[in-house]
């Protein structure tokens, strides 16, 4: 457990650097580790509830925030995650899933970084129909494997060019935080029970500690073209690790 720990750890420090609560890896991190399956999403998503919270606290104390951006896209999305939430897959229909996403999204923002520096950005005002979709969209999917679905929201702000980079970051962080919420009800009508995680404590810790030293990684040094950057990175090597699950 204390390897786990650790890489728990360095997990919360990457993606707290770009707004995100680290569930997809913790996931692929888990299923290494042989952890009950049927547990899996509620461990990853108490996680990203303790990186995302602190972030998203200290994102708008910063002033890196546009809640008005956010709004149609959680309208979608929460009712869907819950219901996502609910839904039994199994073991390799769930990989598969995070897989494709995940894939598609690096690839995307990767290819489009260049245009994410901070000088110059122009913002373009989004439908609010099209972001009440893409929240459902983004809503059930979270649910359904368990994670914040920021990794997803994240890219498509950037590619999209609907805000500066750190009000974006600031935007996932807060999307992962309050699906991650709704999820976690949903999870629990399958009869999983809260007290079936105690054991995994170090887990909770680790994600604590990684979550504050990514938000200064944030706020201090980052810049907005590198946080595109390394958000493409981020979800590109999941999409990876997933893939040699999968397919190897």
């Amino acid at each position: 457990m204390f390897i786990l720990s650790v890489l728990f750890l360095i997990t919360a420090i990457l993606y707290s650097s770009v707004g995100f609560g680290g569930g997809s890896t913790y996931l692929a991190l888990l299923l290494i580790w042989d952890i009950p399956y049927y547990i899996f999403p509620l461990i990853a998503l108490i996680c990203n509830i303790i990186v995302v919270f602190g972030n998203s606290v200290n994102y708008i104390k910063a002033g890196n925030h546009n809640i008005k951006l956010l709004i149609p896209f959680l309208i979608g999305s929460i009712p869907l995650a819950f219901l996502g939430g609910t839904l039994r897959l199994e073991k390799e229909v769930f990989e598969i899933i995070l897989f494709l996403v995940l894939s598609a999204a690096g690839i995307l923002l990767l290819f489009k970084n260049k245009s994410f520096g901070d000088q110059n950005y122009v913002i373009k005002k989004l439908n609010f129909f099209l972001s009440l979709i893409i929240g459902s969209i983004l809503g059930i999917i979270s649910g359904i494997v368990g994670i914040g679905g920021g990794i997803f929201l994240s890219p498509i702000l950037f590619l999209l060019k609907s805000d500066k980079p750190k009000n974006i970051v600031t935007s996932a962080s807060l999307f992962i935080l309050i699906n991650s919420i709704s999820g976690i009800l949903g999870q629990l009508t399958k009869g999983t029970l809260l007290s079936e995680i105690i054991v995994y404590w170090t887990l909770f810790l680790s994600v604590f500690i990684g979550g504050l030293i990514g938000n200064y990684l944030n706020i201090k040094i980052l810049s907005g073209r590198l946080l595109a950057i390394i958000t493409s990175l981020l979800v590109i090597f999941v999409a990876i690790r997933m893939s040699l699950k999968i397919f190897f």
